[in-house]
C-alpha cells in the first residue's frame, strides 16, 4: 500500500504563463490529474494512498493527508492558488515529517522497540516545480545544500 505524496510548488512564480496562455500551476495540476488517471488503470494501485502538500507555510501546506478520500484530494488540487515564496526546503521537511508521522501512527516505527522490517510501506515524493530560485523570508538561496538542515 504505497503512499504517493505530491509536493506542488505554489509560489508566485507558478503564475507565469506559457505561450498557450496556461499558467505553470495549471500545468502542474494537469500533470497530477493525468498521473492519477494512468495509475488508476494499474491493478496494483488498489491500495494507493495519496497526499497533497504545497509550498505554503506549515500547517497550511498540507492540503490532503493520507486519510482523505480521492474526491477531497482532487477538490484540493483543483483549488490550489499560487502565491508566496519558493520554500522548497521547508516543504520537503513538512513532507518527510508527515510521512514519518504516518509511519508512527501505523505502527511501522516503534520508538524504543526498533523497526519491524516485515512492515513495508513504500513512499514516493513527487515534486513539481518551475525550477526558479529558492527563497525564504531572509532572501534568495543560491545553493540547495542546506535546504533540509536550515531552520527557515
Amino acid at each position: 500500500m504505497p503512499i504517493l505524496l505530491f509536493l506542488i510548488d505554489t509560489s508566485a512564480s507558478m503564475n507565469q504563463r506559457t505561450y498557450l496562455g496556461t499558467s505553470y500551476l495549471d500545468i502542474a495540476k494537469g500533470a497530477v490529474e493525468i498521473f492519477m488517471k494512468l495509475r488508476a488503470r494499474d491493478p496494483a494501485s488498489r491500495g494507493d494512498r495519496y497526499m497533497l502538500v504545497t509550498f505554503d507555510e506549515p500547517p497550511y501546506g498540507i492540503k490532503a493527508g493520507w486519510k482523505e478520500n480521492h474526491a477531497t484530494f482532487m477538490n484540493e488540487l483543483k483549488n490550489l492558488q499560487a502565491s508566496g515564496l519558493t520554500t522548497l526546503g521547508q516543504a520537503l521537511r513538512t513532507s518527510f515529517d508527515l510521512l514519518n508521522l504516518n509511519r508512527l501512527v501505523s505502527g511501522i516505527d516503534n520508538y524504543g522497540q526498533g523497526r519491524n522490517p516485515f512492515f513495508l510501506e513504500p513512499s514516493v515524493i513527487i515534486t513539481i516545480s518551475d525550477g526558479s530560485k529558492m527563497t525564504n523570508n531572509s532572501g534568495v538561496q543560491e545553493e540547495s545544500d542546506s535546504l533540509l538542515s536550515s531552520g527557515n
